[in-house]
């Protein structure tokens, strides 16, 4: 999905991070001072950097400094810690950063924030492009009955998510696609889970097995999408 950037100089935040964002689908970059991450900024710029501010070599300010005046703070970014004063976090902003995240972080509003950063950059990507684009009239003739009659002999399938169980007609979902997607994913994974945990009985490692994802993961993913075994399981027996 995208390119991130995890700036931290402590060995677990990096780790959590990157475990939690890789579970998202993002291809995550790892640095644990301002050298890695100079350098990783010159390999070529990321979609999003999470930035620590308190680093022992050079922090995280001073770096946002450093890119905004070299003209290579051309992607969102976000600052973290645990220690900061809010006059640190509004110099930051000043700056450039796109927003500012107190640790310890929780989940729901890391993805938040970096949901909102990755946004921000493809409206920026998108703007000149949509602008420099001119406005063409329509022509006379596609304005005619026979333009508009095309048109509605398109299917209209915004509503259809359905899908049926292989051995047997009762659907297992009604899934509608006018969701915003990231509901809709949570959605089927949801579904997905409380699917597989039904037929394994409640089993957490054979849900693990079937799924492909570590129990740490799988424990991890089931509490973001509030899936709870052990009532499924009771479900299942009564």
């Amino acid at each position: 999905m995208a390119n991130i950037l995890v700036v931290d100089d402590e060995m677990g935040i990096r780790e959590l991070l990157s475990e939690i964002l890789g579970d998202e689908g993002h291809a995550v970059t790892l640095a644990e001072n301002a050298q890695q991450a100079r350098q990783a900024r010159a390999a070529g710029a990321p979609d999003l950097v999470l930035l620590d501010i308190w680093m022992p070599d050079t922090d995280g300010v001073t770096l946002l400094k450093e890119w905004q005046r070299d003209g290579l703070l051309t992607m969102p970014v976000i600052m973290m810690s645990g220690h900061a004063t809010i006059d640190t976090a509004v110099e930051a902003t000043r700056i450039g950063a796109l927003n500012f995240l107190e640790k310890p972080i929780a989940m729901q509003k890391l993805l938040k924030a970096v949901q909102a950063g990755l946004s921000r950059a493809q409206e920026a990507v998108r703007a000149p492009v949509m602008a420099a684009r001119p406005v063409m009239p329509a022509p006379a003739e596609e304005s005619s009955g026979f333009g508009q009659a095309q048109v509605a002999q398109q299917p209209v399938t915004h509503n259809l998510g359905m899908a049926r169980a292989v051995n047997g007609d009762n659907p297992i979902f009604n899934l509608s696609f006018d969701l915003p997607l990231r509901e809709a994913r949570d959605a089927f994974e949801r579904m997905y889970f409380e699917h597989h945990l039904g037929r394994e009985g409640g089993s957490m490692t054979r849900v693990a097995e079937k799924t492909g994802l570590e129990r740490t993961h799988l424990y991890r993913k089931l509490k973001q999408l509030g899936v709870e075994p052990g009532k499924l399981s009771k479900k299942n027996q009564a």
